[in-house]
């Protein structure tokens, strides 16, 4: 399973408003600049966003995107779903013969458990320093 860019922006959109939870409306314009994206782009992931009920849109002068619940309700796994659809390493698992489709399963599961048990408060509240391989050196 490939995650494309309809995917991997459109957890950017949703780590975004998480990081300005409650703060209002968040234009879609300073996500784009922020992290140099198509604006446009942006838009076409925002409607089955909204569509999914993930984000709510704010019209007006100072209207933008709120997420439409709190950000440790919200997963990267609903995310994925709505904007790459199913979630499965290979098409077809079905037709393949019990070992591979054991292997594929099991894959597939593991990339579930993974995305559903991910919120984006969790990706909102990451940085650098909570990865277990990041070291600092003093000389």
């Amino acid at each position: 399973m490939k995650i494309s860019t309809k995917g991997r922006y459109g957890l950017t959109i949703m780590i975004e408003l998480a990081k300005r939870h409650g703060e209002g409306p968040i234009s879609l314009k300073s996500i784009a600049q922020t992290h140099d994206l198509s604006e446009h782009y942006l838009e076409q992931l925002a409607g089955p966003l909204r569509n999914a009920g993930l984000v709510r849109s704010i019209r007006g002068a100072y209207g933008g995107y709120v997420l439409a619940d709190e950000p440790a309700n919200i997963t990267a796994g609903d995310i994925i779903r709505v904007l790459e659809g199913p979630i499965s390493p290979v098409e077809g698992i079905e037709d393949e013969e019990p070992a591979k489709r054991k292997l594929w399963m099991r894959i597939r599961d593991a990339v579930k458990d993974v995305l559903d048990n991910t919120t984006v408060e969790d990706l909102a509240n990451h940085s650098e320093d909570d990865t277990p391989d990041a070291y600092m050196f003093y000389i």
